[in-house]
């Protein structure tokens, strides 16, 4: 069967036709409508719009972020932001005299309301000579000038190659000469502006603002930098802050270079925290410089709040004690007679079941401030120069033999190793005479008579642990004194931290039993920073539980969330090469520690006890331990580890003070302390010298 055929349909031509006719008709309307608009754009409008074009230039700037706070405990800013006006200048298509007659009136302004502005010109006027710390034959090589000029003949050079007209008076050529300079040597453009001054006072923002046309190319701007509301106070924990570098910014590409980078403390540890994301601001602007107009393209966020465990409060108070204890040696007063070199220092305070620092103070201290734009040569050839060395934090930094406060190590050694009991007592003749090579006294060459464990602490027997080191071992002292963490890092969120030495064979080499029983005393090479030590007597204040220090207590981002401790822990480990906490739990019987304890009681209650005059009328019982540690040549640093209140510990303090000479003067700065934390009103006290029974040295 055949199928059918069709026939295929054919589309009529008319219908085609009509369709062709309205894509023709389409395309000519677009594009009579694109002639008409591009002929009013360039032929009815064209001169205006290119006078527009000609007469308005736009340029980004960077909107700088604020920089993140740096808090206490209870939310009091230590480093906070403040605003500040700075100028800078954009070039624009401006002549030289227009230019000059600009700088000129600019550099009035700031004059007139005492603002500075930036002056690298090393060459003064009445009379001319060269700016000091200048090498004025290799500045002129570098710049190209005849080396046979003189600084007036430089000055004339200068004004001619920048057209300073003769009416200007010579201090009017300096002014506008020192900001040509400016402009040559750090070179600025219509989209790189240069910073002419920073700081400026309202009055001076004001009149540049309300004369923008007589500036041109001129441009006020607001940025946040950090102020130190305490002032020096906590220098040391906070650190410093200063413009970046070349080095730094090869390093840290999103940064430029109007940045400011930490340096130091906390600001260098957290500075990937605490910078904020730059924002962008528009300005608009006429080729002659007068800005038109100004907008925020994308908004600046803060840097994140970093809250450390400091109390404000105490650690000024602390700073303030260590300060007036030094002070008071060095001038004799309140009997700490014989302390006279004394200039150094360091004391710290810890919650002993946090491990949290409370206080941590270093003297001297020294003024943040002056880093934020840049320190002077004078100001860092001064902190450089001072041999006190106000920018190491002694209380991580510096280290020493502990003295006698090390003898508590002693004591729980030989209680836990059976070498001695509660029971046990040793007749202190004065002078040690187990080793015929090595026979050294105690610190009382009469000596103290039968003594138990308690009252060798109590009254700081050095004959007793000579004997209690002997008996007891290297070993097992070793153990005991790495278990409370001596020797090693903390692992504390602050740079430049030390570890120390702990004596011992490992560390010391070729062993003697006489090296062991200098050891039993805390001498020898043992080397500890205020902040083991401080470590170290809180463990023994909260029964031998090891404690994680740290010094903060969490970081708020500026959205409102907290960075887990997790992470800050991780970062500080990666940023620092630190690696879990120093030291472990100790398990200590009852009632061994309780007789270490009591001796340590015994110390500021007892009439025999080595700092009794300086707590005898003290309401709250305190636990403590002074120290001399002998540096050679009759001289000593001063220790002073304690622990309040007595019946249920809270905090543990160490004070260090270099060439203290005797433990019990640093006593002072810990009553201070212990007064402030427990919110009693502290009294002066006379020194007794008749209750000084520590001596000069702890041998």
């Amino acid at each position: 069967m055949k199928r059918p055929k069709f026939k295929k349909q054919k589309t009529p031509k008319k219908e085609t036709k009509i369709r062709y006719n309205i894509v023709i008709a389409i395309v000519y309307i677009v594009g009579i409508i694109l002639l008409l608009r591009l002929f009013e754009l360039q032929i009815v409008k064209g001169q205006e719009y290119r006078e527009q074009s000609n007469t308005r230039l736009t340029r980004e700037t960077v909107l700088k972020a604020a920089r993140g706070n740096l808090l206490d405990a209870s939310g009091n800013k230590l480093v906070s932001t403040r605003i500040i006006y700075n100028v800078e200048i954009h070039k624009t298509k401006i002549d030289t005299d227009t230019l000059n007659n600009t700088l000129l009136l600019f550099a009035k302004t700031l004059e007139e309301n005492q603002d500075k502005y930036i002056d690298t010109f090393p060459i003064k006027i009445d009379p001319f000579q060269i700016k000091e710390n200048t090498d004025f034959e290799k500045w002129k090589t570098n710049h190209k000038i005849d080396s046979t000029y003189n600084e007036e003949q430089c000055f004339n050079h200068y004004k001619k190659k920048y057209n300073i007209d003769d009416e200007k008076t010579i201090d009017e050529a300096r002014k506008i000469i020192t900001l040509r300079y400016a402009l040559e040597e750090n070179g600025y453009s219509n989209t790189k502006p240069l910073k002419l001054a920073t700081n400026i006072s309202n009055a001076s923002f004001a009149k540049i603002n309300e004369m923008s046309s007589s500036f041109p190319g001129i441009d006020t701007y607001s940025e946040p930098t950090v102020a130190y509301p305490y002032g020096e106070v906590a220098s040391h924990i906070l650190g410093y802050i200063g413009p970046v570098t070349q080095d730094d910014l090869s390093k840290n590409p999103e940064y430029d270079q109007n940045d400011v980078i930490g340096r130091t403390g906390i600001e260098k540890v957290f500075e990937k925290y605490l910078k904020g994301k730059d924002g962008i601001k528009q300005i608009d602007m006429s080729v002659e410089g007068i800005v038109t107009d100004e907008y925020i393209s994308k908004e600046a966020e803060a840097g994140a709040d970093v809250v450390l465990t400091i109390d404000a409060d105490l650690q000024r108070k602390t700073e303030e004690a260590l300060a007036k204890n030094i002070e008071d040696m060095q001038n004799s007063r309140n009997g700490l007679t014989g302390a006279t070199t004394a200039n150094q220092g360091s004391a710290v305070v810890v919650n002993i079941k946090t491990g949290e620092v409370l206080a941590m103070a270093s003297y001297p201290n020294y003024n943040p401030t002056l880093f934020i734009d840049g320190i002077s040569t004078e100001n860092w050839n001064n902190y450089l120069s001072d041999t006190r060395h106000p920018l190491v934090n002694k209380a991580i930094g510096d280290k020493s033999a502990p003295g006698s406060t090390y003898k508590m190590v002693t004591a729980i050694a030989g209680l836990e190793s059976n070498a001695i009991n509660l029971k046990t007592k040793i007749n202190d003749v004065g002078r040690y005479t187990f080793f015929k090579d090595y026979q050294p006294y105690c610190w009382n060459t009469r000596g103290h008579g039968w003594l138990n464990v308690t009252q060798a602490v109590e009254r700081s027997c050095n004959y007793f642990f000579y004997e209690t080191g002997r008996l007891t071992g290297i070993n097992e002292l070793t153990r005991v004194a790495k278990a409370f963490g001596l020797g090693q890092k903390t692992g504390i969120e602050l740079p430049d931290e030390i570890a120390g030495n702990l004596a011992s064979p490992e560390t010391q080499g070729e062993w003697t039993e006489g090296k062991t029983i200098q050891s039993a005393i805390g001498q020898l090479t043992h080397d500890f920073t205020p902040l083991q030590m401080a470590k170290y007597t809180a463990m023994i204040a909260n029964g031998g539980k090891n404690i994680e220090i740290s010094i903060i207590k969490t970081i708020k981002n500026s959205d409102g969330t907290e960075v887990s401790r997790n992470e800050i822990e991780s970062y500080v480990n990666e940023k620092l090469g630190v690696s879990g906490n120093s030291g472990e739990d100790l398990q200590i019987s009852e009632q061994n520690l309780l007789a270490v304890r009591e001796g340590m009681k015994g110390v500021t209650t007892d009439g025999a006890g080595t700092a009794h005059s300086y707590f005898r009328d003290f309401n709250i019982t305190v636990g403590g331990k002074t120290g001399s540690a002998s540096t050679g040549g009759g001289n000593a640093n001063a220790w002073f580890v304690g622990f309040a209140p007595f019946e249920d510990p809270e905090i543990a303090v160490a004070v260090y003070i270099k060439d203290g000479q005797h433990g019990t003067y640093s006593a002072p700065t810990a009553r201070e302390i212990f007064a402030q934390y427990l919110g009693m009103n502290s009294s002066s006290i006379t020194e007794d010298m008749t209750a000084l029974s520590e001596g000069i040295t702890a041998y």
